[in-house]
């Protein structure tokens, strides 16, 4: 499960996150919303272990994650809003750069595995930069969840996706959290965050819990503070 307790973060005198606090358990997915800018991105890359917050702590399976990039490395699997893929390359050798497996696992994988599922095996021979940002999105996960990592992050899942694409990664996500896996994800898609068991929005450098299942008008309007009555 996931733990995160008093997460700051500033850039210069603006603080992005304070004292943001949530959890997560295995088999259930989280999803964060919020307005655009509000810090989405640098939550998610914070409790990736890609950006260091300034204090607070993340505890991954009960342990401490935050100042420990091995248990980030262990535990954590980080699917950016933006392409991380080496374009210039085949998916193939994508694969054998990003993949923290031996040869013989990612043999495995890509038969009955994540990468099996996501459809990996039928493009592996095509230069990434020539694939689809669907297909993209699939090779990207596949290369994140390489070291079986019990805690998957994804940054806009669907974003500009095609329907097929969606499906896809909404089937593949739902395979992971049957099988034990915990998910935490931003996301501006009511059918991804339908998916989600709790919802918490990001106001003013906070984590709010919100109830799951709100309709689209209730969910934007949490986005902002409450008014108060003169």
């Amino acid at each position: 499960m996931l733990q995160v307790s008093g997460i700051c973060k500033s850039y210069g005198k603006r603080r992005i996150l304070d004292q943001a606090e949530l959890s997560a358990h295995r088999g259930t997915c989280v999803g964060i919303v919020g307005a655009n800018g509000c810090g989405k991105t640098t939550l998610l890359s914070v409790l990736a272990g890609v950006r260091k917050p300034d204090r607070g702590s993340i505890r991954i399976d009960g342990q401490e994650a935050s100042g420990h990039p091995a248990v980030f490395a262990a535990k954590a699997a980080y699917v950016p809003q933006e392409n991380p893929l080496m374009e210039e390359l085949t998916v193939r050798d994508n694969l054998l750069l990003w993949y923290k497996g031996s040869k013989s696992r990612m043999k495995e994988d890509l038969e009955h595995g994540p990468a099996a599922l996501l459809g990996i095996p039928s493009m592996l021979e095509r230069r990434a930069g020539k694939l689809s940002g669907g297909m993209k999105k699939r090779l990207s996960i596949a290369c994140a969840l390489s070291g079986q990592a019990p805690l998957l992050i994804m940054d806009e899942p669907g974003a500009a996706l095609d329907l097929e694409c969606k499906e896809t990664i909404r089937q593949y996500l739902q395979s992971y959290l049957e099988n034990g896996g915990t998910a935490v994800l931003t996301s501006h898609e009511m059918e991804e965050l339908s998916m989600c068991s709790r919802l918490y929005v990001l106001r003013d450098g906070r984590l709010e819990e919100i109830p799951a299942g709100l309709g689209p008008k209730e969910l934007i309007a949490s986005f902002h503070p409450p008014k108060v009555g003169i």
